[in-house]
C-alpha cells in the first residue's frame, strides 16, 4: 500500500487495483487561487473518492475528479439531499448552501454505519469540525460550523478496511475521547494537528490523546502549516514535537510534505 500526501487532508492511497482519493480539495484562497491539491494527472486513474466534509479545501474538485475517473463518491448522508426525486450533493462551487450536483455513483453513510463496497469495509466515524476564525487586518469573524455558515458541513471520518489493512482518516475534527475508543490499533491513522491557534481541529496535544486512545501502528499528521487565506502557514503546528511524543507511545510517526509518499 502506497500513501501519498498533498497537503490539508488530501491523500491518495494505492493498494492493488484501487486508487483512493481522500478530500480532493483546493488551495484555499492563498494568493486568490483555487488550485487543485491532488494533481490533475492523477484524476483519471482514481477508483474511489472519499469526502470528509464540504469545505472548499476538502471537496472543491470532487465532481471534476468523479467526471474524469467515473469513480464513486463516498460521503456523509448529510451532504446529500433528495431534490425532486434526485439525490444531489452539496455543490462544491455554488454560493451559499445549495444541493445541486448529481453523481452517477454515490454512496452515503452515517456515523457508526458500515457499508461494503468493492471489497472494502467502510465505517463512518464521529467527527466535529471546530469554529473557523477569519481575519483580515483588524477585522475578525468567528464562523461556527453548520448549515447557516456552511463550514464543516457533513463532517465524518472514515475507517477503511482493504487488502488486510485498516486506514483511519478523521478529516477536520475536534477531539472525541469516548466515541473513538472502539477504533483499536489501525494500521494507519491520518490525523489533523493544526488547531492550536485557530481551534477548528485538534492541536498537537489533543491529537496525541487520540493516538493514545486508538493505538495505531503508523500516524500521519495532516491539516497543519497550510497555505490558506493570506498566509503561507495557516493552522500552524510543531510536527517534530508531535512525532517525538507519538513515538514515545510505541507508534511510528511519519511527517509527509506535499507530494511525498510512504509505502507500508
Amino acid at each position: 500500500m502506497k500513501i501519498s500526501f498533498y497537503g490539508y487532508n488530501a491523500f491518495l492511497i494505492n493498494s492493488n487495483d484501487k486508487k483512493i482519493a481522500i478530500d480532493p480539495g483546493a488551495l484555499f484562497f492563498y494568493f486568490f487561487r483555487f488550485t487543485t491539491l491532488i494533481p490533475e494527472s492523477e484524476w483519471k486513474s482514481i477508483t474511489h473518492i472519499f469526502v470528509t466534509h464540504g469545505d472548499p479545501d476538502h471537496y472543491w474538485h470532487t465532481d471534476r475528479v468523479a467526471e474524469a475517473s467515473s469513480a464513486p463518491v463516498i460521503c456523509n448522508k448529510t451532504m446529500v439531499r433528495d431534490i425532486e426525486g434526485k439525490p444531489l450533493m452539496l455543490g462544491p462551487r455554488d454560493k451559499g448552501l445549495a444541493f445541486t450536483t448529481p453523481f452517477n455513483k454515490l454512496h452515503t453513510l452515517s456515523v457508526d454505519e458500515t457499508i461494503e463496497l468493492d471489497g472494502m469495509s467502510i465505517t463512518g466515524i464521529k467527527t466535529t469540525h471546530g469554529e473557523l476564525i477569519l481575519k483580515l487586518g483588524p477585522i475578525s469573524k468567528t464562523v461556527k460550523p453548520g448549515p447557516e455558515e456552511r463550514v464543516g458541513w457533513g463532517a465524518i471520518g472514515f475507517d477503511i478496511q482493504l487488502d488486510g489493512k485498516r486506514v483511519v482518516n478523521l478529516g477536520d475534527t475536534l477531539l472525541h475521547t469516548k466515541e473513538w475508543e472502539a477504533i483499536n490499533n489501525p494500521d494507519v491513522l491520518m490525523i489533523p494537528i493544526g488547531g492550536g491557534a485557530i481551534h477548528n481541529t485538534m492541536d498537537e496535544r489533543e491529537a496525541l490523546q487520540a493516538v493514545k486512545i486508538m493505538q495505531p501502528k503508523l500516524v500521519i499528521p495532516c491539516h497543519y502549516n497550510c497555505p490558506a487565506f493570506f498566509t503561507k502557514k495557516y493552522n500552524p503546528a510543531d510536527d517534530r514535537m508531535f512525532k517525538e511524543e507519538v513515538e514515545k507511545t510505541g507508534a511510528r510517526c511519519v511527517i509527509l510534505h506535499q507530494g511525498e509518499s510512504i509505502t507500508i
